[in-house]
């Protein structure tokens, strides 16, 4: 038989919230007063939080929801939220009971923003929902969309990828070196970390200057020369470097002879 909860005066429910991070951490917390462990993980007790309302509806709308209050022990750090692991963190929601451990989730959703001040933290959450909003008819487009050695490029990742030991760090512009042939074929291309505080970190490399690689997020003070790094090759989406450095035309996701907006609002000229 299923649970029902709050179907009494006095009931023995807490609520529960997960976060599942990208760079496969999970963590767990419960508003009862001691930790408890079910589904196979342990929530750890934060009776400070304070999840709002969740608002369910059957319309196709966002299903919006906060959750803020003060933490206990020390799972959510500054710097964690500074280097960007819970951007984009799956989140569940729900309740349990504290006796019997009977759960059901009520809330499925991802982090929108995240802040800590003073000890105190406050999470902004989208609904599964919010996939919705995304127009799944592609648009005709000079340029492949087509996300590299994605679905519909089909190129291997494992092809473009190397393992690199960091030589040198730039904290001011964001820069770090390593020992590449090559360093423009990894512009618009990934980064991830496999050591340091910022280990299962990834970032895009926007730019280079010889060997350094400019990322587009801060780097850790404590990533170090000697860290080892996951590099991936990038591609600038257009037929030439498709068809020219890649070999891989016939998967072109996009319409590169297609004539712009520019050809609509030109007329003869007399010569």
């Amino acid at each position: 038989m299923t649970r029902v909860f709050f179907d009494r005066e006095l009931d023995t429910v807490a609520a529960y919230w997960r976060i599942y991070r990208k760079d496969g951490a999970a963590l767990a917390f419960t508003t009862h007063d001691r930790d408890l462990y079910f589904s196979g993980i342990r929530h750890r007790s934060a009776p400070a939080l304070l999840p709002s309302s969740v608002r369910r509806t059957i319309d196709l709308s966002d299903d919006e929801a906060e959750v803020h209050g003060a933490l206990s022990h020390d799972t959510i750090r500054t710097e964690d939220i500074a280097t960007g692991r819970f951007d984009g963190a799956r989140i569940e929601t729900g309740v349990v009971d504290w006796e019997t451990l009977e759960n059901a989730r009520l809330y499925i959703g991802s982090i929108d923003a995240l802040a800590r001040e003073d000890g105190q933290f406050k999470a902004q959450l989208s609904s599964i929902k919010r996939q919705l909003d995304k127009d799944p008819v592609p648009r005709s487009s000079p340029t492949c969309r087509a996300r590299f050695c994605g679905h519909g490029c089909t190129l291997p990742s494992s092809r473009f990828e190397v393992r690199r030991v960091a030589t040198a760090i730039d904290y001011t512009s964001d820069a770090v070196r390593f020992d590449l042939a090559e360093p423009s074929n990894y512009l618009a291309g990934k980064l991830r970390w496999l050591d340091g505080p910022q280990a299962g970190i990834e970032a895009t490399i926007i730019d280079y200057s010889g060997q350094d690689l400019v990322l587009d997020r801060p780097i850790a003070e404590g990533q170090q020369a000697g860290h080892r790094a996951i590099l991936r090759e990038g591609c600038n989406g257009t037929i030439a470097a498709c068809a020219d450095r890649f070999g891989n035309a016939i998967n072109f996701q996009g319409e590169p002879f297609l004539p712009g907006n520019d050809h609509l609002t030109q007329y003869p000229q007399p010569r």
